[in-house]
């Protein structure tokens, strides 16, 4: 690193910003298979926070690559700059006081480490969509497992690349098992229990807009 270059403490501190905003700030990191249910449940819940009156920003995988990350391709090398380019980003919108969400595949274990270690304690919180291989399969619009099995796409996440559960995330859905609101409700509550949010009760006109198909 350039010697030159130095960090600049701000007048305005993370803790008076988070105060601002009656919240504490945090970083939800959604990881599993493609078409498991991470960005339906990180809007869904991006919504419902944003309905209570909290401040949040989504991070979607495919959104970041189209923009900050569109120079990147799908090698394991690529991948992992991917993943902490998002990282570093994710630590600014906290250290702006914001409740983040990103929906990123992060195949690798040592890759969401990495991100975790830019965090605070109980900062980090990684929400593992355990979602089957074959139930992403069956929902796949897009085709892409389809097209990974016929070697037209290389390096597909489940197929010709590994995926990396995590050992013990913070939270672990299965989205076979419980509807959009369901995970959605849990997330609040532990949002509430870890004092993110002040209260844990989703408003009852929520409903229809979290019924929703994963």
């Amino acid at each position: 690193m350039n010697k030159d270059i130095v960090w600049h403490s701000h007048t305005v501190s993370k803790a008076e910003r988070a105060e601002q905003k009656h919240q504490k700030p945090c970083l939800l990191w959604f990881t599993g298979l493609s078409c498991a249910g991470k960005s339906t449940l990180a809007n869904a819940l991006d919504h419902a926070l944003h309905q209570l009156g909290y401040h949040t920003f989504l991070l979607d995988g495919d959104n970041v690559r189209l923009g900050l990350n569109k120079d990147l391709g799908f090698s394991d090398q690529d991948r992992v700059e991917n993943i902490r380019r998002i990282g570093e980003t994710s630590k600014l919108f906290t250290d702006a006081g914001l409740i983040v969400m990103s929906a990123f595949i992060s195949p690798f274990k040592s890759d969401r480490q990495l991100v975790r270690a830019l965090f605070p304690e109980n900062e980090f919180i990684e929400v593992y969509i355990s979602t089957p291989l074959a139930v992403c399969e069956r929902r796949d619009v897009k085709g892409l497992y389809k097209k990974a099995r016929a070697g037209e796409i290389q390096n597909f996440t489940g197929i010709d690349s590994k995926y990396e559960a995590p050992d013990s995330p913070e939270i672990t859905l299965n989205t076979t098992d419980y509807s959009v609101e369901q995970c959605v409700d849990y997330l609040l509550s532990y949002l509430s229990k870890q004092g993110v949010i002040a209260s844990a009760c989703s408003p009852a006109y929520l409903t229809e807009v979290l019924d929703l198909e994963l």
